[in-house]
């Protein structure tokens, strides 16, 4: 069996060789080998032309003989790997050395492969179509990928523009539930207000998940701006924990500032912060039980700002840690009063994090509870 026969079925056929080599002898001993796969051959004769060939249209694949007048064969692929990088087309070298010294010479300047002479016509054609496939099915990868890039762009905008035309008609319809509930245009009976309340309840529910479906639409469309500003993080987050607690106190629970430190100027987008740590307080107020306290520390160190949530939940369990900050990942434990989860809100934390050259953390405290710690520089 030859050692090619488990390659995948390509047609190779067209595919360009760049054959530099200042031997006719071996040319024409090359060509009649790579004759029945149908190869465009492109022979030259020294390095400075390959160069000059491979400037004007790019080859498939390059055979590249050693010894050449002028430049020799490892100067001349030096030179492509310097101009085209990684886009270089592969490099087998063709020699008649096979010491261990020059094959490392070769590696080192950017070849693939050897073709020892004198050629050997199996050798050859299994080498050359080996090559050949891997960079056919690299090509078909890069392909792929780029189609999958302008899909997942097209989804992004899409999402982005559906979020854009939900957004406000779903804030009208909370407005006017609460207008309604206020009593401005009469009293309600019980059975109306409960109605109305649920409308409410749901709307809120349907524009906080279209507010993050924004935001994922954003952040992934790489449209997310930060506004980097010198801010006073203990002062964010004193807000933060202020606001939060008044929706905590509904489930009797508390949220306290641990370790504070009236000044602890950091380089952020206050905007996206506060979000970060809003998203984080509460959710730690909805999988606390009721009646528990929430802890929010300001951590300070050389070079670095951060801030941690406490809460006294059920943890995360090991399983499910890497779910954690994944878009629409919903993990075992279940808010404690029946709040809504959309599962959108902590991979939102991490990609704001991310942009700030920052890391966030989770992870389960000794006792009961978990810790999602969040490290941002002081300096960009």
């Amino acid at each position: 069996m030859e050692p090619f026969s488990s390659l995948p079925d390509i047609d190779l056929a067209g595919r360009r060789i760049l054959v530099v080599d200042d031997d006719r002898i071996n040319l024409r001993i090359l060509s009649g080998i790579l004759r029945g796969d149908r190869y465009v051959l492109i022979e030259v004769e020294s390095g400075e032309a390959a160069l000059e060939i491979y400037a004007k249209s790019p080859p498939d694949l390059v055979l590249l003989d050693v010894m050449l007048p002028g430049i020799d064969g490892f100067e001349t692929c030096r030179r492509l790997k310097k101009i085209y990088g990684v886009d270089t087309a592969p490099v087998i070298f063709i020699t008649a050395k096979s010491e261990s010294d020059d094959v490392v010479q070769g590696l080192a300047a950017g070849g693939v492969d050897y073709l020892p002479k004198p050629f050997k016509p199996k050798e050859v054609l299994a080498r050359i179509r080996s090559h050949m496939h891997s960079q056919i099915l690299v090509e078909r990868q890069k392909l792929l990928v780029d189609q999958l890039s302008k899909a997942n762009a097209a989804k992004n905008r899409f999402l982005g523009m559906a979020a854009h035309d939900l957004r406000n008609p779903l804030a009208s319809i909370r407005g006017l539930a609460e207008f309604l509930t206020d009593g401005t245009v009469g009293q309600l009976t019980p059975d109306q207000l409960d109605l109305v309340k649920t409308i409410h309840s749901a709307s809120q529910s349907m524009l906080d998940l279209v507010n993050e479906l924004l935001d994922v639409a954003t952040i992934e469309a790489g449209e997310l701006k930060l506004q980097l500003e010198p801010d006073n993080l203990a002062a964010l987050l004193g807000k933060s924990v202020f606001l939060n607690n008044i929706e905590a106190a509904k489930k009797n629970t508390r949220i306290v500032m641990s370790a504070f430190v009236e000044s602890s100027i950091a380089l952020i987008d206050s905007a996206k912060i506060r979000q970060v740590a809003d998203n984080l307080i509460s959710n730690a107020v909805k999988y606390s039980p009721p009646g528990s306290t929430i802890t929010v520390e300001l951590h300070t160190g050389p070079g670095v700002r951060g801030f941690s949530v406490k809460d006294q939940g059920p943890g995360v369990p090991d399983a499910e840690h890497d779910k954690l900050f994944k878009d629409f990942s919903k993990l075992s434990a279940k808010p404690t009063a029946g709040e809504k989860s959309t599962g959108l809100g902590l991979a939102i934390c991490r990609k704001i994090i991310a942009a700030h050259r920052g890391t966030i953390s989770a992870q389960n405290l000794p006792q009961l509870g978990c810790e999602f710690r969040v490290t941002l520089p002081c300096s960009p």
